[in-house]
């Protein structure tokens, strides 16, 4: 997405890290940059506005669940991954399914 206005920064870099600047994950540098971007930039400053209200519902109907540690350590190993820049297989979680049931034939209609 880009509004098509030229800006400091690019209105993709600024989509790219949005999460690290919504979770003050980056340097205060990097958040004047962005908070300067979304001052120049609507379409930006409205796709922050909607990722903050959906990170802000999830906490209200989410944010007393604990989290599984093993699920944890995967979202936080896949994290790993994507900042180093390897490459991301598209499926790395395995979900066995339990077969489906098998159809059960009509009872037969009985004569009266």
């Amino acid at each position: 997405m880009s509004c098509g206005e030229p800006h400091e920064t690019d209105c993709s870099e600024i989509l790219d890290h949005l999460y690290e600047f919504l979770d003050r994950e980056m340097p205060d540098s990097d958040c004047v940059k962005f908070e300067h971007h979304f001052e120049e930039c609507s379409p930006c400053l409205e796709k922050y506005g909607l990722e903050q209200a959906v990170k802000k519902l999830v906490k209200r109907c989410c944010g007393q669940d604990d989290v599984p540690g093993d699920l944890r350590a995967k979202v936080m190993g896949r994290i790993d991954v994507i900042r180093s820049g390897q490459a991301v297989p598209d499926q790395d979680v395995t979900v066995s399914e339990a077969p489906a049931p098998r159809p059960q034939a009509a009872p037969a209609p009985q004569d009266s």
